[in-house]
């Protein structure tokens, strides 16, 4: 039937749910508002929209490789506290998420999470707080080809790396130092022009405001912030780091020894990027009497 756009509207004022849930639940119950509400409340959907406005930026991360395949995710899912990220229904929700998605054909973000949706809503009823599928990467790879997974403080980091040939002790290790030293790039040639450019233009305001710099020529001071640059992003290139694993000796070169190159590399910290709210405990709780 075709759905009234009043009708759909009515509903979102009622119970917040998204107007892809109004228009689904007026139509499976005939234009029938009252119906279609408690429809909405029957799926956890209504539910879920009254959570939407709170924060979410606890959670896991999680990697999940299938050699049968020859595929392997990475993702993150939040909660709202790090007491429900520890507990047993969230870690099998996340799981089920991984495989769900794992052996799907969905490419984007968008595709995902209409995949995990359902999913997601049952596990916010469940659970009682505000869950979100936040991101993925999925990784095809040859028999040739290498896969380095691992996983930090049961989920707090997970990394994920394609390697052009397999190596499994290597790749481990490679994943655990990237999980350690969060490397923003591969290699030096990787670095987005206009990165470089923008820490150019930090360190040559550095350099004007050093008055031990204040008489040097120009050429000498142009040396001094260019080394300046390369340091700063030396420090955040993997290939330029020290190797954890092989103390003294740069990643670059544990590389080029083993004859190996990384594809891929992807690092996931949990809640990175998410602008937590700030709580005063205190006022929180004298605003509840």
């Amino acid at each position: 039937m075709k759905v009234d756009v009043n009708a759909i509207k009515s509903l979102r004022e009622m119970t917040g749910a998204g107007m892809m849930d109004c228009k689904k639940a007026l139509e499976i119950n005939d234009g029938d508002l009252d119906k279609a509400k408690d429809w909405l409340r029957e799926k956890g959907i209504t539910t879920v929209a009254k959570k939407e406005g709170r924060i979410a930026a606890e959670g896991l991360t999680f990697v999940k490789v299938c050699e049968g395949c020859k595929r392997a995710i990475i993702l993150e899912v939040n909660c709202e506290t790090d007491f429900v990220s520890k507990g047993d229904i969230f870690h099998a929700l996340v799981e089920e998420v991984a495989e769900k998605i794992l052996h799907s054909g969905v490419k984007t973000q968008e595709e995902a999470a209409a995949l995990t949706q359902e999913m997601i809503v049952e596990a916010t009823v469940k659970i009682g707080e505000k869950l979100s599928f936040r991101r993925f990467q999925l990784l095809d790879y040859t028999p040739e080809e290498g896969i380095g997974a691992y996983i930090h403080m049961g989920g707090k980091i997970s990394v994920l790396i394609k390697l052009n040939k397999d190596d499994p002790e290597a790749a481990k290790g490679l994943a655990m130092h990237i999980a350690a030293n969060n490397p923003l790039y591969i290699s030096r040639e990787l670095i987005p022009a206009e990165e470089i450019e923008h820490e150019t233009a930090i360190q040559t305001e550095v350099t004007k405001n050093d008055p031990k710099l204040a008489d040097k020529k120009p050429e000498m001071v142009a040396n001094i912030i260019k080394g300046k640059v390369s340091k700063v992003l030396a420090e955040s290139t993997l290939t330029e780091q020290e190797y954890l694993m092989v103390p003294g000796q740069k990643v670059g070169d544990f590389l080029k020894e083993k004859g190996l190159k990384i594809l891929v590399m992807t690092r996931y910290l949990v809640g990175e990027g998410i602008a937590k709210k700030e709580c005063d405990f205190a006022s929180e709780v004298m605003g509840q009497i």
